[in-house]
């Protein structure tokens, strides 16, 4: 996201009829680069995929796997949307993940959860307006 400070790892939200039915899709993208590395099927039916880059074992791309239904693709887009035209709110979430990044973390999704407060600000006041 222009202005926003972040590690270089983009976040890209695919669309999967059946996010269960992994033998329909990951294999593709296995071959793509892609390791699946979170399920959560009692979420969204999410899958997390990450990309490694070309050199080392970093990783450049987190791909996040959702059914045509989730209420989750809408939350995303309309806070990514919020934050490219509210300065305000995107200095509020950078200086939050410039905080928690500071951190150790045994497991990234506590880094993840540990956003949501400010998250949900953010998406009260979008909805708001």
């Amino acid at each position: 996201m222009p202005g926003l400070a972040a590690k270089p790892i983009i976040d890209i939200v695919a669309v999967v009829a059946d996010p269960a039915d992994e033998a329909s899709y990951v294999p593709a993208l296995e071959a793509a680069g892609y390791v699946l590395r979170i399920r959560e099927p009692g979420w969204h039916e999410h899958r997390a995929l990450v990309r490694r880059r070309k050199l080392g074992h970093e990783y450049d791309v987190n791909l996040h796997v959702h059914p045509p239904d989730s209420d989750e693709i809408a939350r995303q887009v309309t806070f990514r949307d919020w934050l490219r035209t509210h300065p305000d709110d995107r200095a509020l979430y950078e200086a939050t993940k410039r905080e928690l990044a500071a951190r150790d973390w045994t497991y990234i999704e506590n880094y993840a959860d540990a956003k949501t407060e400010v998250v949900e600000q953010v998406l009260a006041r979008a909805h708001r307006r």
